[in-house]
């Protein structure tokens, strides 16, 4: 793209620099936990809190460590594995990335 370039930003209602929205494209898709730190696939994260598993039964104890987290399609969910719960997708407000 060149400096002429201008992409219409339907969130402002206005024409922007392409470089510009290319530039903040990239930053929403950055997956954030509960304290503001960048998730990546395969990070470890530990819940900020308890949390009724729906479906299953029971509840994750604030401190569980959840391993391998995968990013979602949604930057507020990630999909993740607990021993005794598969398919578990958690809200990243309720989760804190781990060393």
């Amino acid at each position: 793209m060149s400096d002429d370039d201008y992409i219409y930003d339907e969130a402002t209602g206005e024409w922007r620099p392409a470089s510009e929205m290319a530039t903040t494209a990239s930053d929403r898709t950055q997956v954030r936990d509960a304290a503001g730190n960048v998730l990546a696939d395969g990070d470890s994260v530990s819940l900020i809190k308890d949390l009724k598993v729906k479906g299953a039964g029971q509840t994750l104890k604030q401190g569980t460590v959840i391993r391998s987290i995968r990013l979602t399609d949604n930057p507020e969910e990630i999909d993740c594995r607990h021993e005794s719960i598969k398919g578990l997708v958690l809200r990243t407000e309720f989760v804190r990335k781990r060393g």
